[in-house]
């Protein structure tokens, strides 16, 4: 990998958290969260749902994601940085209490006490083709060796994550002009477009097996009788 391309997505991360642009120092309330998360359990409480516009993958598990990440994100669908229509109008609607706190429960949410830690490195060697994408790509540089471990909370953790939705999420930093498709990064955009369509799938089918901390927890308030 490139050393001087390497510096340079550390640097312009590094800057985006400077600027305060995932609103670290505000408090989320995970129970609080927990009794908000009324918009969120349709599509990410129910194990293998899949969304179906503008494109078909299972929406990606958030349980167990870091807190700082999903504030990050839900600015980036409320800012139009990420186009998705149905994330960008729940997002829309939330204020950045409601955000922290619904970060704070997901964080926690099916954490098992005294359960172990995933091992600093990966659960499984990658594919020559691969290990040379990730050095190429300099993935572990802000996801981590293990893809679990961000450099940063505010990025997420990728281990584990389904693989269409991997796949999916990589594609969209590579499109530019559509409404309802996208995500504007400058980091993951200029990642994104050093890789060809097959080069995202190799690389989303490994990231997507390996050990992880997200699963998808099944919501007992969506079961009640009315």
């Amino acid at each position: 990998m490139n050393k001087i391309f390497t510096a340079t997505l550390l640097s312009l991360a590094a800057s985006l958290f400077a600027h305060g642009a995932f609103a670290a120092d505000l408090k989320g309330d995970a129970n609080a969260g927990e009794r908000k998360n009324a918009m969120c359990i349709g599509c990410h409480g129910i194990k293998g749902y899949q969304a179906s516009f503008p494109e078909v993958y299972k929406v990606p598990m958030i349980s167990g994601q870091s807190a700082p990440y999903i504030v990050s994100a839900l600015k980036a669908y409320q800012a139009g940085d990420r186009k998705h229509p149905t994330m960008r109008a729940i997002a829309a609607s939330l204020s950045e209490q409601d955000m922290a706190d619904l970060a704070a429960h997901y964080s926690l949410d099916g954490k098992v006490e005294g359960a172990p830690e995933l091992a600093a490195t990966p659960s499984k060697a990658p594919s020559e083709k691969v290990a040379a994408l990730i050095s190429k790509s300099a993935c572990t540089a802000c996801h981590g060796v293990n893809f679990s471990k961000p450099l940063d909370a505010s990025q997420p953790k990728l281990a584990g994550q389904h693989k269409d939705y991997l796949y999916a999420a990589l594609k969209s930093y590579k499109l530019e002009g559509s409404e309802k498709v996208g995500r504007s990064n400058a980091v993951m955009g200029g990642i994104a477009k050093q890789l060809s369509l097959a080069d995202m799938k190799e690389l989303a089918a490994y990231i997507g097996s390996l050990d992880s901390e997200l699963k998808t927890v099944p919501q007992a308030k969506m079961h009640k009788p009315h």
